[in-house]
C-alpha cells in the first residue's frame, strides 16, 4: 500500500462553510474510508485569514491572495495500492457539488524515486 495525500481546494472562502446536509456528506464519504482501513490522517482544514508567505530573501507577505482562483482548503492522506485508487476514492467526494476539486498526489518516502 502507497499513501496518498487528497488536497482540496474551493473557489472561495465562503464555500468553507458547508451546510449540515453538505457537512454530513462529506463525513460519511470520510466515513467510508475509514471503514476500508484506507485512512491514514483525517488532515485539517486549513486558514484563509491566518496565513503568511514566506519568499526567497526571507521576504514575508501575508497570503492567501484575491488573486488566487482556488484556495487549499484542507487535506486527508489515505493509502490505496495505486494512484487510480486513490483518484476513485477522490471521485466520490462531494466537494465537486460546489465546484471544488482535489489534487491526488503521491507522499515520497526516503528511497523513493519522484
Amino acid at each position: 500500500m502507497k499513501a496518498f495525500v487528497l488536497i482540496f481546494r474551493v473557489n472561495s472562502s465562503t464555500d468553507m462553510k458547508p451546510s449540515p446536509e453538505q457537512m454530513q456528506e462529506r463525513m460519511d464519504w470520510l466515513g467510508s474510508i475509514a471503514a476500508q482501513n484506507k485512512l491514514v490522517s483525517k488532515g485539517n482544514s486549513l486558514s484563509f485569514g491566518e496565513a503568511k508567505t514566506v519568499k526567497p530573501g526571507h521576504v514575508v507577505t501575508d497570503g492567501p491572495y484575491t488573486e488566487i482562483k482556488e484556495f487549499v482548503s484542507g487535506f486527508i492522506i489515505i493509502q490505496t495500492a495505486t494512484i487510480e485508487e486513490a483518484v476513485e476514492i477522490a471521485k466520490k467526494n462531494p466537494i465537486f457539488k460546489s465546484g471544488g476539486s482535489i489534487e491526488v498526489r503521491a507522499v515520497l518516502t526516503p528511497g523513493d524515486n519522484q
